[in-house]
């Protein structure tokens, strides 16, 4: 079955070629032309899958996603951003958003970045793909604990000590696949293929905006950082 994609652009020229270029991909693409209709469209017929512009007259991309998120929509959402500053990245993945690709963007970017969401919510084209085995299984019934964390892999929630982490799906995806490999310096290339399914380059900057953000969340004032940087290689999630 082809996958529903609800695409919400303005810019009639970009809106137009990506719909052309989705629908070539195999994809059932719905389209329309502003945050409005997207959402009376989202909840008229559930799409598979959300490609929102971030910059709509109206009700913007952001507020499509809080509105979604706020029903309880967990429905994998990708931002389209002509916004390429660090905090306009991290308002979008704080309002709820999965992912986001750059304007101008490469349509095959936009292809790998949808296959992987698919992919992590069960969804994808084709046949199923068997999820990556962890390096190292710390997983005892669906629990995991590590570095003073502790997760809940089927219920996805997570802790450190008493304060409960609120995390968005690709943040939980992350903190898992480090909570697994605790103490494993893990490289950039085998972190983008278990979270994302595809290594977008020395140069991305998506990786390091997701840890920066899941930094955010850990770090509690006077107690040690969790997540390092090893320069040139990858992180680490330990307890100093």
């Amino acid at each position: 079955m082809p996958q529903n994609v609800l695409l919400a652009e303005d810019d009639r020229a970009i809106r137009h070629a990506l719909e052309r270029a989705l629908t070539l991909e195999g994809y059932e693409v719905t389209a329309v032309a502003d945050g409005v209709e997207a959402l009376a469209q989202a909840h008229r017929t559930p799409p598979d899958v959300l490609v929102l512009d971030v910059m709509m007259p109206g009700i913007d991309g952001l507020q499509v996603c809080r509105v979604l998120r706020a029903e309880g929509d967990r429905t994998p959402i990708l931002m389209l951003t002509a916004l390429v500053e660090t905090a306009d990245r991290i308002a979008g993945l704080d309002a709820g958003a999965d992912d986001y690709v750059v304007k101008p963007f490469d349509v095959e970017e936009v292809f790998a970045r949808l296959r992987a969401l698919l992919r992590r919510t069960g969804n994808g084209m084709g046949s199923a793909v068997e999820a990556p085995k962890p390096i190292v299984d710390r997983d005892v019934g669906g629990l995991l604990s590590a570095a003073g964390l502790r997760m809940d892999v089927h219920a996805r929630r997570a802790w450190r000590g008493a304060r409960e982490l609120e995390l968005t799906r690709t943040e939980f995806d992350l903190l898992e696949l480090l909570m697994r490999n605790a103490g494993i310096v893990l490289d950039h290339a085998t972190i983008y293929d278990r979270i994302w399914g595809y290594d977008f380059g020395p140069g991305s900057k998506n990786l390091a905006v997701y840890v920066g953000y899941l930094r955010r969340k850990l770090d509690e004032p006077g107690a040690p950082a969790l997540i390092h940087t090893v320069r040139g290689v990858g992180y680490v999630l330990r307890e100093d």
